[in-house]
């Protein structure tokens, strides 16, 4: 399952992968299925995000 990842108060560190990036507030992060990901909050204030979980097409998506 594909998730989103939006950064609502703070600043943390989010790894996708072997890729590690700071990330603060109003981002949006996009971590493919399968690929181990975690947020981390390196400091003592608050580190608040949404995450949105989209499962994965099975097939294409068509627009009529």
């Amino acid at each position: 399952m594909d998730v989103c990842f939006y950064i609502l108060d703070g600043e943390g560190v989010v790894e996708i992968g072997n890729e590690t990036k700071k990330v603060k507030k109003d981002e949006l992060i996009f971590s493919p299925a399968k690929i181990p990901h975690r947020l981390l909050n390196e400091s003592k204030n608050n580190f608040r995000f949404l995450v949105i979980k989209t499962p994965t097409a099975k097939s294409e998506t068509k627009i009529l």
